[in-house]
C-alpha cells in the first residue's frame, strides 16, 4: 500500500501528516502566537491538530497516541490538561506521553498525534 504525504505548505523538511495502512501520523504542531499563556497556546495547537486530522480523513475520536512536549512540564501540565481534557473525546483518550523539552520559536507546547483513518 502506498503512503500519502499531506504537505499543503510545501515544506522541504516535513509533511503535516503521512497516511500509511489506515493510520495517520501527524507532525508536531506548535502555536502561532507564542505570547499566549499555556492554555491559549494549547488551544491553538489542538485547533491545528483538528485541521490536520480532518485533512487526513480522520478526527480526534480516532486518536491512538499523543506525544506532548512542554517547556515547563511541572508548571504547565495542569493548564495543558485543562484544555486537553475539554478537547479529547471522553472514553477515547489516546495513549499519551508528556515530557519537558526546549522548543523552537518560543512555544510552550508542541503536540504530535497518531490516529486511525476511517475506511472510505
Amino acid at each position: 500500500m502506498a503512503s500519502t504525504y499531506l504537505n499543503p505548505g510545501n515544506f522541504k523538511h516535513r509533511s503535516d501528516a503521512v497516511i500509511h495502512n489506515g493510520v495517520a501520523y501527524v507532525s508536531g504542531a506548535v502555536p502561532s502566537d507564542t505570547s499566549l499563556d499555556i492554555k491559549g497556546q494549547t488551544a491553538q495547537v489542538l485547533a491545528e491538530l483538528d485541521r490536520r486530522l480532518a485533512a487526513a480523513g480522520t478526527d480526534k475520536s480516532e486518536l491512538l497516541s499523543a506525544t506532548i512536549w512542554l517547556t515547563d512540564v511541572n508548571g504547565d501540565v495542569a493548564g495543558f490538561n485543562e484544555v486537553w481534557n475539554a478537547w479529547v473525546v471522553p472514553g477515547r483518550q489516546p495513549a499519551r506521553a508528556a515530557v519537558q523539552a526546549a522548543l523552537q520559536v518560543g512555544a510552550k507546547v508542541e503536540v504530535a498525534v497518531i490516529a486511525a483513518v476511517r475506511s472510505a
